[in-house]
């Protein structure tokens, strides 16, 4: 199907089939998951000839560029993610960097609108005709390096100071850090890709690939209710997360105005202090962790020694102690042989935050699959990507705990690592980053 307005191509059954039509329809089809995301299945094609059909919930599901903070923090999580982070070229600086991220973010808006790249003047690449937006999120960050490469050393929060060591860091430098951070997601493939080789190609001569990664979630309705995504061993993951709806989750995931900051106090003393990086209030700090999850050893163990390393049960990630997924944990509560029901060294306690000083952060991550390493063994396990408003007061105090003793250390290596400073979201005829880089 062609994506210029007025042409047509053959549907399911020789069905004409509009673009315009599609995205019309699809405001129906979809637009309860317009911006929670769709949780039902999919519909097919009309079967008659005269009608076109919608698109189905999965793929009419817009996420919307413009707002308060960027896409892809809050967003659902989507079936199909690229983390890719770039470099700067030599000879590029802030004058280049200005300019690619005002491309990137007008290519960003067409694309996670289901429109094509450069607007219908035929450079697009084709990948995701006959797609809808299908959840499509692009999000952007910058890493340390990118401050001392555009000269604006000065306005580089300390919230991006290199995060310490950890007893299970195996890290690539290769595959770690990066000047410039792109994060994709989508709930079908194609759109990812599309996405992903657009913001690659319009990078042109300012910015080279520095590494990619490639994960992956269950689809929507692919489930016969909504859940919580379980990783590759099998565990739900992400039961913890901080909500939206509650009262302190923009204090803990989104750096504050100097206005706010002021009024709350909730960031003073804070290495991510508003009032002196401005530019970052309503954004946030990515932490990207590549862990490999060594499936062979986990597999190993009996389903009862899993839930015991964990804290939770496998089934439906209810605490040892009791419950449902969503009841708290007591972490005082002991069996009839006198033992904690969840052990002292399980992973859900020692990294929940009554463990931690309150300490959160929003986990947001996808699995991966990179095939078979040279041992045999399976290069998979999960693309860790968590926010916060400070990762000093987030994400490394939960992992120095972890690090102390976790059960669940001996069956999981940390191989590549960054930390991005994403800004707030945009309004339109803004671009992503410009309060930096034109401030």
């Amino acid at each position: 199907m062609s994506r210029n307005k007025g042409r047509k191509s053959e549907g399911v059954g020789g069905a004409g089939i509009s673009r315009r039509r599609l995205i019309g329809s699809a405001g129906a089809a979809g637009a309860t998951g317009l911006v929670l995301g769709a949780a039902g299945g999919a519909g097919g094609y009309a079967a008659t000839s005269d009608e076109p059909a919608p698109l189905t919930a999965v793929g009419s599901t817009e996420a919307m560029f413009h707002g308060k903070h960027q896409p892809g923090i809050t967003t659902p999580l989507q079936a199909r993610g690229h983390l890719i982070a770039f470099d700067l070229a030599p000879g590029a600086g802030r004058k280049e960097a200005a300019a690619l991220m005002r491309r990137w973010s007008v290519l960003a808006q067409l694309l996670m609108a289901g429109k094509p790249a450069g607007g219908g003047t035929g450079h697009d690449t084709g990948v995701a005709l006959d797609a809808g937006p299908s959840s499509l999120t692009v999000t952007f960050g910058f890493g340390r390096t990118f401050f001392e490469r555009t000269g604006l050393v000065s306005r580089r929060p300390a919230a991006l100071d290199p995060l310490p060591p950890f007893s299970s860091d195996h890290l690539d430098a290769k595959r770690s850090n990066g000047d410039l951070w792109v994060q994709i997601g989508s709930d079908d493939a194609l759109v990812a890709f599309h996405a992903l080789r657009t913001i690659q190609k319009e990078a042109g001569a300012t910015a080279r690939v520095r590494w990619q990664m490639n994960g992956f979630n269950r689809t929507p309705g692919a489930t016969a209710r909504p859940m919580t995504a379980r990783n590759l061993m099998g565990q739900i993951d992400g039961t913890g997360n901080p909500k939206p709806e509650e009262s302190d989750f923009d204090r803990r995931i989104f750096v504050p105005s100097a206005d706010a900051a002021g009024t709350s106090g909730a960031s003073e003393g804070s290495s991510s202090s508003a009032s002196a990086h401005e530019w970052m209030a309503g954004g946030s700090y990515a932490v990207v962790r590549r862990i490999r999850m060594l499936l062979d050893d986990w597999e190993k163990l009996t389903v009862d020694r899993q839930e015991r390393v964990i804290g939770r049960r496998k089934a439906d990630g209810a605490p040892l102690s009791g419950g449902s997924e969503t009841t708290g944990m007591d972490l005082e509560k002991a069996g009839r042989d006198g033992r904690l029901l969840i052990p002292d060294n399980a992973h859900a306690r020692i990294s929940s935050p009554e463990k931690n000083g309150g300490a959160a952060m929003l986990r947001r991550p996808f699995s991966y699959h990179d095939g078979i390493s040279t041992d045999g063994t399976p290069d998979a396990g999960l693309l860790f990507v968590c926010w916060q408003a400070d990762p000093f007061r987030g994400f490394v105090p939960v992992q120095r705990k972890l690090d102390r003793g976790d059960a669940l250390s001996p069956f999981i290596r940390h191989e590549a690592s960054g930390v991005f400073a994403v800004p707030g979201g945009t309004a339109p005829g803004e671009y992503v980053g410009q309060r930096l880089l034109e401030g």
